[in-house]
């Protein structure tokens, strides 16, 4: 069973697909009307000063990096149980990615042992606001503020998420979404957005991200840079479906407490907690499952498909097989690792879709 598209609202379609029309008939690829406009609908959305539109969210948070100035010799703290890019990126820029476990009960980065891991060398943090739900922003921005150290937003999967009222992206020196087709706001491609309240930050990243030219002055640059543009056609298709974003989130908290009344029975299923202070958007609705290796293969086989994010721990990636990490070195990321199971979530699941699910999920444990 696949969810439904996102796209099934055909009054939604219609507008996307006028949307891309508009943006061939104009032949404005690059940059241009809509690009601007869509990064002042997100600055809008996010209640932060700017918003730049970048290729990806990786670049996201290479830029942010890049723009603070951390480097060769810096030290920057981040979860173990995320996506690769997270760590990729301060690797390659040179720094050294530290982990710090989770929070058993949100799979995010807890922030006692961030504290604990902070040495001369660090300059940075990068939560990442897992699933959908924000990190403890209010904790980590203390120790932020302590140590003298930047905070980037890894807000990948949690557009419209909050803190004590705050949006996602709006808290830390900057904040990176992706709009990678299967995130709650999704593009027809690859595309990306840093929101930042600082002047200069914006500038920097602003010059980074397009070949370190400068404004308005063709030939002239800067600074050294990359290409990293978003296109005007990901931005029509996004500055649409922006403004179907909260209804949609809306839905997706709907239907997850939908799955959690119907697992609630089950012993061996443990459904997603969310923090008081949080408003949660469920990019994933993500279980922990005893024997979850047996039921994956087990709903699959029943026509559900459900994903493991993530099966293996960054610390324990081949990539970092010099860093010098090892087994059990952060026992809370490990145990996710074997538990989680996502189900499939979508806004316009329905309710006999989610009762076949859970029911094959509570057949599976009674056999």
């Amino acid at each position: 069973m696949q969810v439904t598209s996102l796209f099934s609202s055909s009054r939604v379609q219609k507008q996307t697909e006028q949307a891309i029309r508009r943006v061939i008939k104009s032949g404005v690829f690059i940059g241009g009307n809509e690009v601007e406009a869509f990064e002042r609908a997100m600055a809008a959305f996010c209640k932060t000063n700017y918003a730049l539109g970048v290729n990806s969210g990786t670049d996201g948070l290479f830029l942010s990096l890049k723009a603070l100035g951390i480097g060769a010799g810096d030290e920057v703290i981040t979860t173990p149980f995320t996506f690769i890019a997270t760590a990729a990126v301060i690797a390659n820029v040179g720094a050294d990615p530290v982990f710090a476990d989770i929070e058993a009960a949100t799979f995010n980065i807890n922030p006692l042992e961030i504290e604990k891991r902070v040495t001369k060398k660090t300059k940075a943090i990068i939560p990442v606001h897992l699933f959908g739900q924000m990190a403890d922003m209010e904790a980590i921005m203390r120790i932020a503020k302590k140590y003298n150290l930047f905070v980037i937003e890894d807000a990948a999967q949690a557009i419209g998420a909050t803190h004590q009222k705050k949006q996602a992206g709006s808290i830390g020196d900057t904040g990176c979404f992706s709009f990678f087709p299967t995130k709650n706001l999704g593009a027809y491609g690859d595309g990306g957005m840093v929101t930042t309240n600082e002047k200069t930050t914006a500038r920097t990243i602003g010059l980074l991200k397009n070949h370190g030219s400068l404004p308005r002055e063709k030939y002239q640059n800067a600074i050294w840079g990359v290409n990293s543009r978003l296109d005007a056609l990901q931005a029509a298709v996004l500055g649409v479906k922006l403004k179907q974003l909260e209804a949609w989130n809306t839905k997706r908290r709907e239907k997850a407490a939908s799955y959690d009344a119907l697992l609630k029975l089950c012993k061996e299923v443990l459904t997603p907690e969310t923090d008081d202070r949080n408003i949660h958007v469920f990019h994933e609705y993500t279980i922990r499952a005893s024997k979850r290796d047996a039921l994956k293969p087990f709903l699959e086989k029943h026509g559900i498909s459900v994903g493991v994010y993530y099966p293996i721990p960054l610390h324990l990636q081949p990539a970092l097989a010099n860093a010098g990490y090892k087994k059990d070195d952060f026992p809370e990321a490990e145990k996710a690792a074997r538990e989680v199971l996502s189900l499939p979530l979508s806004p316009s699941i329905t309710k006999q879709e989610q009762r076949y699910v859970a029911e094959k999920i509570i057949l599976f444990y009674r056999r």
